[in-house]
């Protein structure tokens, strides 16, 4: 549900589900007919919203100072009613679609207990993840490190359509093209005293040992009690193939998907995750070597590698180093974290020997060279002043009843999750249900009187070392019990006043009826607001067919000046990990849910009356009873048919 796609010519390796949708280019759209109003409470938005439609210029600023790059690459890739979508291929080169599956042959393979034995870890109630502490800690081995990633970044399916296979992951990820790598440094249970950092192999569940360090004191590396830590990197030319300068966006929030998928697996082990966000670009970079056996670099001479133009560039093979996360006993004693330290224990790894090659994703490529500029203008070079390693007490959500979730386990919700494609248009959700997924989706769990929402202290947003910056705009279609309209959830509550100010005057800032007093939800309209919901949303039905939708809003340039560039990707980070949990609420109650990338920007902007960049809308997302399409055959995860898709 990201970019519509072509319903014909070759679609080899292709998942199906993805041909059902209609062609999005970078040409102009079709012209949007302007909203009828279901009721009066509708009408003071129409007129702006039929400007945006009609008009030859954006509602709101596409042009930002050249000092910030991260606000200028924002600008450039907004999907426009008018002005048309953001630079892409026009059409999808399919001999050339990336492999999902990256490999480092020779080296070796450690195939992990597949699936995990159930002494690894006890089976966890769904519920349990937000409404109690975990579970005692489960020491570190092979079967508890198989778990977690079963749990987290594994395939979780295969699907065969006609002549058409591929699999499908526990992770989402836009457009089911999977740019996210993840990287295991941790000590080897049959080396005791070695670290070892691995690659790790969805397709067949196996880690590849790149790199062996001697023994010693490797307390920098993994300060005690930690056990574990696990770094992401993206291959932007996975999305770039489909979505060229907008993918950038999407690998970020695939980066936050995995982000929520490793720390709720991590929770069922009695695990606790948080990134080590002060460490420099540079020292990921080392981690996860991507100078060793990957893709050179891209040649100092430009010319060489001319935008939009097809022909061989490996390069854009090249990993990006995005994050890495460490892993320690929940509510044990917090690890002492020295950034310094770290980073220099990360320099030996260039003097490591390193084992294995990347095999090649695609034979030809495109160049979108405005991505690789972004990501290296918002990378972070060095921790922030007085910047230190801090573990927040773990908070608990508030729980409305025991009803919603059908005594489902945590890890069974994990690997049923999946991208509905359309939505039924009549199933109605009910309000309590609608209450407790909101709820699940506050960053500070259940407050005492007097707190207020903004740290990031419950599951899985306690991964995340800055406050919250992401709230959400709701259109609700089909909720039991509370009025069609325009909703907001506020999940920072610092920020109430500063967005109210930002918005329309002539919202309605009021309490729905019955919702509960820890959840900072606001009515902003009433109205049936299912063809507005489909319009800003790229004219997808999906948008208007579920029981709601929403806009992810966070505060940006704002983020960007008072703390960095390299923030922007991070923004991204935090609307994955709320997407996550909508996923997994979704399927916890018998429905489904999906990921929109797709959506005009400044149309968003405008119904909502932001009318500058201090609060950007990042990414879309709609929730209800998905259309099952019964020629699609599943299939179990493993073993797989051994295939590349």
């Amino acid at each position: 549900a990201f970019h519509p796609l072509p319903s014909r010519d070759r679609r080899k390796r292709l998942p199906p589900e993805m041909l059902l949708l209609r062609r999005c280019s970078h040409r102009p759209p079709r012209r949007a007919a302007p909203l009828l109003p279901a009721v009066h409470r509708v009408a003071p938005l129409l007129p702006a919203v039929h400007r945006v439609a009609m008009s030859s210029a954006p509602a709101s600023p596409t042009a930002t100072p050249s000092s910030s790059p991260a606000a200028e690459y924002h600008c450039r890739t907004k999907h426009s009613l008018t002005a048309g979508y953001a630079r892409g291929p026009g059409r999808l080169d399919w001999a050339n679609q990336p492999n999902p599956f990256l490999r480092f042959p020779p080296s070796p393979a450690t195939p992990l207990p597949n699936p995990p034995p159930p002494s690894s870890s006890a089976a966890v109630p769904y519920q349990a993840l937000f409404h109690a502490p975990p579970p005692p800690p489960r020491p570190l081995s092979l079967d508890s490190l198989s778990d977690l990633l079963f749990h987290s970044l594994a395939l979780s399916a295969w699907k065969s359509a006609g002549a058409s296979t591929w699999s499908l992951r526990v992770n989402p990820s836009s457009g089911n093209l999977h740019p996210t790598e993840a990287h295991v440094l941790f000590e080897d249970p049959r080396a005791p005293g070695r670290l070892v950092l691995s690659h790790y192999a969805p397709r067949d569940h196996l880690l590849e040992a790149r790199a062996t360090l001697p023994a010693g004191d490797r307390s920098a590396l993994l300060p005690p009690p930690a056990t574990a830590v696990l770094a992401l990197s993206s291959v932007f030319w996975r999305e770039a193939w489909k979505y060229g300068e907008r993918a950038l966006r999407y690998c970020n929030h695939d980066v936050g998907h995995a982000l929520a998928a490793v720390a709720l697996a991590a929770a069922t082990l009695g695990w606790d995750a948080r990134l080590l966000d002060g460490l420099s670009d540079q020292d990921l970079g080392r981690l996860v070597g991507v100078d060793k056996g990957c893709p050179a670099p891209a040649p100092a001479d430009k010319t060489k590698m001319a935008s939009g133009k097809k022909g061989p560039a490996p390069c854009l093979e090249r990993q990006h180093p995005d994050c890495a996360l460490l892993l320690f006993p929940a509510g044990s004693e917090e690890p002492e974290v020295d950034y310094g330290r770290m980073s220099d224990a990360l320099r030996e790894f260039d003097e490591l020997e390193w084992v294995g090659k990347a095999n090649a994703l695609s034979k030809d490529h495109v160049v979108w060279d405005v991505i690789y500029k972004t990501a290296e203008a918002v990378k972070k070079h060095q921790p922030m002043p007085g910047e230190r390693f801090l573990v927040s007490p773990w908070s608990t959500s508030t729980k409305l009843s025991e009803g919603p979730y059908k005594d489902l386990m945590a890890q069974e919700v994990v690997r049923r999750r999946r991208s509905a494609v359309d939505m039924d248009g009549t199933h109605v959700m009910g309000k309590e249900e609608f209450y407790q997924i909101l709820l699940h989706c506050l960053p500070s769990g259940e407050l005492s009187p007097g707190e207020r929402q903004g740290p990031q202290s419950a599951l899985p947003f306690r991964v995340l070392p800055w406050d919250a910056e992401v709230h959400a705009a709701l259109f609700v279609h089909r909720v039991s019990g509370l009025p069609k309209g325009l909703y907001f959830l506020v999940r920072n509550e610092e920020h109430f006043d500063t967005l109210r100010n930002a918005m329309r005057q002539d919202f309605e800032w009021a309490r729905p009826e019955g919702c509960p007093d820890g959840l900072p939800l606001y009515r902003l309209m009433k109205g049936d607001c299912q063809r507005l919901a489909m319009q800003i949303s790229c004219m997808q039905d999906i948008a208007s067919h579920g029981c709601f939708s929403l806009g992810m809003i966070a505060r940006f340039e704002p983020v960007l000046d008072d703390k960095g560039e390299w923030m922007y990707p991070r923004l991204f980070w935090e609307t994955g990990v709320l997407g996550q949990v909508l996923y997994l609420e979704a399927h916890a109650v018998g429905i489904s849910a999906t990921g929109i990338g797709c959506y005009f920007d400044d149309a968003v902007h405008e119904v909502l009356g932001l009318k500058d960049l201090e609060f950007q809308s990042l990414y879309h997302f709609t929730v209800g009873a998905p259309v099952v399409d019964k020629r699609i055959m599943s299939l179990p995860a493993y073993p797989g048919p051994g295939i590349d898709a």
